[in-house]
């Protein structure tokens, strides 16, 4: 099947983010189920998934949200209408009067962090817990793995006492990325030997992000047979997670076109409207592989192979290879998938690119153009 660009989404600019509604729906719906059968609470995490302009459909399904930091509580606060649930490795004292107007739970990475704002947040009527370090992680990659040695996130059993300090409500746990329900299993049998006489002291747990609830192989009826077990445990704790890569997990697409093509040491290099660097940069950092629709992921012998670079002047904005059924023309449209989650977020103006465009098809069918961006956008950021 040959690519050209009036076969696939001729009404949509390239290069476009697009969020599908129906497949969110799908995630929502999901999610909402283990909810209520599980008898826990799910918030979305804006650190993976900023869409705001759907937000107002996520409230209708989850139970709130999760912010890092002032600007993300502010927009939670703002278009889902809710206050958040609040961590940072640490708070800056000139935000914290406007981040606490935007925050019913707060987490402090550190004591000195609890000593600093602690009396604050509590005058307030912010339910305060901290974030705990089990020392227990499954994840590969070490940028992404707060037990790491020496990490700086979360504090560790044996730096705390008999007993929480004064004010303390919750324990909040993060240590998952992309993981299963086997391994939060695992990790839950941490928690509970290393904190378990901590958890009487406090009223909620936090099991942050990670939980990857969405994707089609994950054991949703495992998830809710280890947390309604927990609970029964702890029937006076409520349980959080914090999902951001479920919520927006396969609800969209980067629409992209070949700019040129460069035949380069018997390679065909097809060179994109976008960047990998400036707009996937988790393709790079993660690493991981784009799926592109109508493309073998891995190279087949005997078809059209190509590599994929982006627009930017960095020698490794690249990505590839990728077979076809018929050869690339300048001009086609490229759709890689799966470019909601954690992608959107990340995306800068280096080297001057352009930002893609946002928008969604929604439940009809039908695109609605959101957002385009321009010079402002780069000269804003400088």
């Amino acid at each position: 099947m040959s690519i050209r660009p009036h076969e696939v989404y001729p009404s949509i600019p390239s290069p476009c983010f697009v969020l599908e509604e129906n497949l969110l729906l799908n995630n929502l719906r999901l999610l909402q189920r283990v909810q209520q059968e599980a008898g826990i609470e799910i918030i979305c995490a804006l650190k993976g998934f900023s869409f705001y302009h759907e937000f107002p459909l996520v409230r209708k399904y989850l139970a709130g949200a999760t912010a890092s930091s002032l600007h993300e509580a502010r927009l939670a606060f703002e278009e889902m209408q809710v206050k958040c649930h609040v961590y940072s490795p640490a708070y800056l004292e000139k935000e914290f009067e406007e981040l606490a107007s935007y925050t019913s739970h707060l987490s402090f990475n550190s004591f000195n962090q609890y000593q600093q704002f602690y009396q604050r947040a509590a005058q307030k009527g912010i339910s305060c817990g901290i974030r705990i370090n089990p020392e227990y992680a499954e994840v590969e990659t070490d940028m992404y793995n707060p037990c790491v040695p020496g990490s700086r996130l979360g504090i560790r059993r044996s730096d705390i006492g008999e007993f929480l300090p004064e004010g303390i409500k919750g324990l909040h746990s993060h240590t998952l990325c992309e993981n299963d329900s086997y391994v939060l299993e695992r990790t839950l049998a941490v928690i509970d030997e290393k904190f378990g006489d901590l958890l009487p002291q406090v009223k909620w747990l936090n099991l942050g992000g990670g939980h990857l609830i969405t994707r089609a192989d994950y054991h949703v009826e495992h998830l809710i047979q280890v947390l309604t077990s927990f609970k029964a445990k702890y029937p006076h704790l409520a349980i959080i997670l914090e999902p951001g890569s479920a919520v927006g997990w396969q609800t969209g697409f980067l629409k992209s076109k070949v700019l040129d093509i460069v035949h380069s040491a018997g390679i065909d290099v097809a060179i994109l409207d976008v960047s990998f660097a400036a707009h996937m940069p988790d393709t790079l950092e993660m690493p991981y592989k784009p799926r592109i629709r109508f493309a073998d992921s891995e190279p087949v012998a005997g078809k059209p192979t190509y590599r994929f670079g982006g627009m930017t002047c960095l020698a490794g904005d690249y990505y590839g290879d990728y077979s076809f059924e018929e050869p690339l023309q300048i001009g086609d449209e490229i759709i890689l998938e799966d470019m909601i989650h954690y992608t959107m977020v990340k995306t800068t103006t280096f080297n001057g690119v352009n930002l893609p465009s946002i928008g969604k098809l929604d439940s009809n069918q039908n695109f609605i153009l959101f957002k385009n961006f321009g010079y402002e956008s780069f000269k804003d950021r400088l």
